[in-house]
């Protein structure tokens, strides 16, 4: 299987292991740094806020695909032992979903005490949306699968 190819391998920097988190968080980094510093009722101003959402789900991905787990998930990797404790075993199994759950939460009741009109407050409405939809996809893709992807081929 390629995954297990690429893992680390000899003398690999840093960078070489974790370049992709590292440019996508500068990425997202710098759309914040825009965002603060635009006026976001122009448009300008307002696609960086939305860019902050969108780069916000494309680093939560990296990493929670990572280092989480989601049983049924062709994406994920298999974790090398088996808990002894069953409930353990089973958040460790769907660690990927408690995740998003849990940290979705958290946007929504922040989302919930601010101003939805302020600067902050349509980013955070932003990536309440941005957090929704990745749920979602985790949660369809374990039972559904498309003709022709590259992982539905793999649930044969």
């Amino acid at each position: 299987m390629v995954k297990f190819a690429l893992r680390k391998k000899k003398n690999q920097t840093f960078f070489e292991r974790h370049g992709l988190t590292v440019v996508s968080s500068c990425i997202l980094l710098a759309w914040i740094v825009l965002y603060s510093v635009s006026d976001e009722k122009r448009h300008i101003g307002s696609f960086f806020g939305n860019a902050i959402a969108d780069w916000s789900g494309v680093v939560v991905m990296i990493l929670a695909t990572k280092h989480l787990y989601e049983r049924g998930s062709s994406e994920s990797k298999e974790p090398k032992n088996k808990l002894a404790n069953r409930f353990m075993e089973n958040l460790r199994e769907h660690s990927l979903t408690v995740f998003l759950l849990v940290t979705g939460i958290g946007w929504v009741l922040l989302y919930a005490h601010s101003d939805s009109e302020s600067k902050w407050g349509q980013v955070v409405g932003n990536i309440v949306s941005e957090w929704t939809q990745i749920l979602g996809l985790v949660l369809l893709t374990k039972k559904l699968i498309e003709t022709g992807s590259k992982e539905s081929d793999q649930n044969k």
